[in-house]
Formats: C-alpha cells, sequence, structure tokens
C-alpha cells in the first residue's frame, strides 16, 4: 500500500512512500492490544492511595458498652469499622501497578494498532518541516490545511523539535511525540495519526 505525501498547505507533493506490510499490513491482535494499554496505563498509576485500618486509627480502646444485658449487638471500641471514623476494613494500601510485558508481545500490540490505523483510513504522511519559533496560530494553520483541526491528533516526528512541540501544546485535540516516544495507548487515543516523513522512514528501517 502506498501513501501520498502532504505538505504542510495540505495538498500532496506528488510522492509517494511505501508502507512496509510487516508493520501496517498484519493480522491484528486485540488481546496483544489490551495487555500493552492495560500495562502503559498502569505505569502511570501512583498507586499511593492509602485508608487507615483499625489499627492505625486515633481513639480509646475502652469497651463502649457491656457485653451482655443491652439487647443490642455487642461492640468493641470506637475504632469499630461499623462506625463513623473507624477503621476501613481491607482498606487499599500503597502499591505499584506496574507490570512487565514481552518485548514482542508490545511490538506485535503496536503493529496491530498502526494496522488499524491504516484499515481504518486514519494515517497521514507529511513532508518534513521545521518552524522558526514557536508560535500556536501557526501550527493551528498547519492541522486545519490538513484536516485535523476537528479531530483527536497525533503528529509523529523523528527527533525532538522544541518549536513544533511548544506550539501544539496549547491545542486542546492536538499532540507531539517523537518516534522514541511513540507506544499503543498513544496511537490507539488518536483519531487520526500523522507521520512526518522521516520518522516513518526511520520507523520502517528499524522494523
Amino acid at each position: 500500500m502506498e501513501l501520498d505525501v502532504m505538505n504542510i498547505s495540505g495538498k500532496s507533493t506528488g510522492k509517494k512512500i511505501k508502507l512496509d506490510k510487516e508493520i501496517f499490513g498484519i493480522e491484528p491482535n486485540d488481546h496483544a492490544i489490551y495487555l500493552d494499554v492495560k500495562q502503559i496505563m498502569g505505569n502511570k498509576r501512583q498507586g499511593t492511595h492509602k485508608a487507615k485500618e483499625r489499627s492505625e486509627i486515633r481513639g480509646s480502646r475502652k469497651k463502649i458498652k457491656r457485653q451482655k444485658g443491652t439487647g443490642t449487638a455487642r461492640f468493641g471500641d470506637i475504632k469499630n469499622p461499623l462506625f463513623r471514623g473507624g477503621g476501613r476494613v481491607f482498606g487499599p494500601r500503597p502499591r505499584s501497578y506496574g507490570g512487565k510485558l514481552n518485548r514482542k508481545v508490545k511490538d506485535l500490540a503496536r503493529k496491530s494498532a498502526l494496522t488499524y490505523k491504516v484499515q481504518n483510513k486514519q494515517l497521514m504522511v507529511v513532508e518534513d518541516f521545521s518552524m522558526e519559533a514557536p508560535k500556536t496560530s501557526e501550527f493551528a494553520n498547519i492541522q486545519k490545511n490538513l484536516k485535523l483541526n476537528d479531530k483527536k491528533s497525533l503528529l509523529v516526528i523523528s527527533d525532538t523539535n522544541k518549536n513544533v512541540y511548544l506550539s501544539s501544546r496549547n491545542l486542546q485535540n492536538s499532540k507531539v511525540l517523537t518516534l522514541s516516544e511513540l507506544n499503543t495507548y498513544e496511537i490507539m487515543s488518536a483519531s487520526a495519526l500523522c507521520f512526518v516523513e522521516s520518522s516513518l522512514d526511520l520507523l520502517q528501517k528499524n522494523a
């Protein structure tokens, strides 16, 4: 499959780039995508939640009332989990939600996500461009020319470009990542995926 290479004015440059079937034309594996996205989202969680249990509540240990003869249930101290302000039973404790996933599974997940973008016609290629200074309005015009202004778009560049990144940062539905930062979660969460020409060449070269 071939894609037209567009310029930042939204017009075809006349060049075409061939997509590698080993990356953009595989049989998608939904379970691999699920595992990879789950791991990525788990690694983002802080896991600092904490609830005090009975032994950690500050309060008197004195028995509230006598054990028998009251006609009601027996109670111990004020820290009983049944009382307001009492300790929580089996409350959350700080822990890590991160996990390990084999590299081959992560590669399969990313290729599956890229294949879905091609199948859904949500992938485009733009020739390399640069910006002399950070300017949000200029980047917004580029998005408009490429008809990405009303979509949740992801632009993948080959190397860190501070001006492009800063220009896109204030736009709500726009995100810029380098190729090394690209992962399955970012691909699947974008409704339009845009590669600059050099980043796509690098991706296919190193696959």
